[in-house]
């Protein structure tokens, strides 16, 4: 069965422009290629290309998509070396060993920037985003768990847990099932949209392989305290003995806290943190495919879960769920570490964080609209309508503001605050000021109609949201 299901297929073939036969115009007519089965014959290469770029030009503009953390800018250059760099086979690192050695160098420089104890020690890996990552450092909290429990694990009687915030990431649900492990959620509950760290020590018990601490909730944008929660299993250490360790997803938040937070404590300075990974391609500005996994150090990752193989005449340490990807994205994160340095990312991430505050501030004048956070952490706002606002919803906002090109997420918040319908905007690199401006008067100029409706028009919210994680 097929995870994309679409309309049920016809064999109508597709229709092609005569123009696009430059030798035979009446031929690529007569043959034009059917939809859902292989053609009989090869085409043009123009004529091939012609057909899949008009047919993606029913997509949204990639620049005014609001709902997606994915960069998706770069500079021509950066474009230039990933073109140059797409053949090149990132895990065979015997071949192409320079590819592998700017892998290893952008694992020190995270190594630094997140305060590992011995930069030079740290382990660590890219991988294709930040879902790949998150599976590594769940099975090395599963694994570690389960050498420490040998007399009990494996047994029908003893199922690993979990524990982590609703708020999650659907990737941890994923890791979840598929690595037979029980999710354990702290609820949201009234103002508080993400994870408290005295209810999470509450959920854990001998049986615990871990906890998650999300810096940056894809809800909302707002980090989750990780130095409370430590202190708070830290306690429970005391009381019980039990040790457990704590995972940071910072797929966001990794790659703006240390340029913009430097004093929030949440990385390897705290000596629970055994392992942190992030989206190289969201806040660390590289287009999709990239993400990166650290250890505090080699006792943090079990040696049992790292394959040495012999690939193409070398030995070669892996550790990733993929095998054969392009290096072309490492490449670019490289290149990005280089051009920015500690500087230029702070500039460009202050300027996302500047254009969010200053967005947030102007809807929430509008007076339709409750602000539930104001992107002071991730440059990231989540926005509701007011009690007083009954003429429309979250959802008929995010439908007329598609009319104008903004896409923009509506959604409704999980179990003890799914009352709660909101809007998301992510501001990132290439959403400037001048763009937050036309989006915030093309929303002031769209109040007036909303205003007007008898109700709410939206039947179904299930099929009307536009959240993504």
């Amino acid at each position: 069965m097929p995870l994309h299901e679409g309309p049920q297929h016809d064999e109508r073939p597709m229709s092609v422009n005569p123009f696009l036969g430059a030798a035979n115009p009446v031929g690529d007519m007569t043959e034009a290629p059917p939809r859902h089965r292989l053609p009989g014959s090869p085409m043009a290469p123009s004529t091939a290309y012609q057909i899949v770029h008009d047919e993606l030009m029913l997509d949204g503009n990639a620049r005014l998509n609001l709902a997606t953390f994915v960069t998706t800018w770069m500079e021509p250059q950066a474009g230039v070396l990933m073109a140059e760099c797409r053949d090149k086979n990132m895990i065979d690192k015997d071949e192409y060993p320079r590819t592998a050695e700017l892998e290893r160098r952008c694992v020190a420089m995270l190594a630094d920037l997140w305060h590992a104890p011995d930069p030079a020690t740290a382990v660590g890996c890219s991988t294709t985003g930040s879902s790949e990552a998150c599976m590594l450092a769940g099975m090395a909290l599963k694994r570690r768990w389960a050498r420490r429990n040998p007399g009990r694990y494996p047994s029908r009687e003893v199922r690993p847990n979990l524990v982590m915030g609703v708020n999650v990431q659907v990737c941890w649900e994923k890791f979840c099932t598929f690595w037979e492990v029980e999710a354990r959620q702290v609820p949201m509950e009234g103002e508080r949209f993400h994870l408290d760290p005295q209810a999470a020590a509450e959920l854990c018990d001998e049986n615990t392989i871990g906890v998650v601490g999300v810096l940056g909730s894809t809800f909302d944008g707002s980090y989750e305290p990780v130095a409370e929660l430590c202190a708070a299993l830290d306690a429970l250490q005391e009381r019980t003995g039990l040790d457990i360790p704590v995972h940071v997803d910072a797929a966001s938040g990794g790659m703006i806290a240390p340029f913009l937070d430097e004093d929030l404590v949440w990385d390897f300075r705290l000596p629970r943190v055994a392992s942190i990974n992030t989206s190289g391609h969201k806040y660390g500005l590289v287009y999709p495919g990239v993400g990166w996994a650290l250890w505090r150090d080699g006792d943090a990752l079990p040696e049992e879960l790292v394959f040495r193989v012999n690939y193409l005449g070398g030995e070669m340490p892996t550790f990733a769920l993929n095998f054969s990807r392009p290096g072309a994205q490492v490449v670019a994160q490289y290149y990005t570490f280089l051009r920015l340095g500690r500087e230029g990312y702070r500039a460009v991430q202050q300027a996302a964080r500047d254009v969010a505050r200053g967005l947030a501030g102007r809807i929430g004048e509008l007076g339709d609209f409750r602000l539930l956070t104001r992107g002071d952490q991730l440059p990231v706002f989540a926005f509701t309508t007011t009690p007083e606002v009954t003429a429309y919803d979250a959802f008929d906002v995010s439908r007329r503001m598609r009319e104008h090109g903004w896409l923009v997420p509506a959604y409704t918040f999980p179990a003890n605050r799914q009352d709660l319908s909101v809007l998301r905007v992510v501001c990132r690199n290439g959403f400037s000021t001048d763009l937050a401006d036309l989006f915030a008067e093309d929303l002031a100029r769209l109040l007036p109609d909303l205003r007007r409706q008898p109700r709410p028009l939206t039947h179904d919210r299930n099929a009307a949201t536009g959240f993504h994680h």
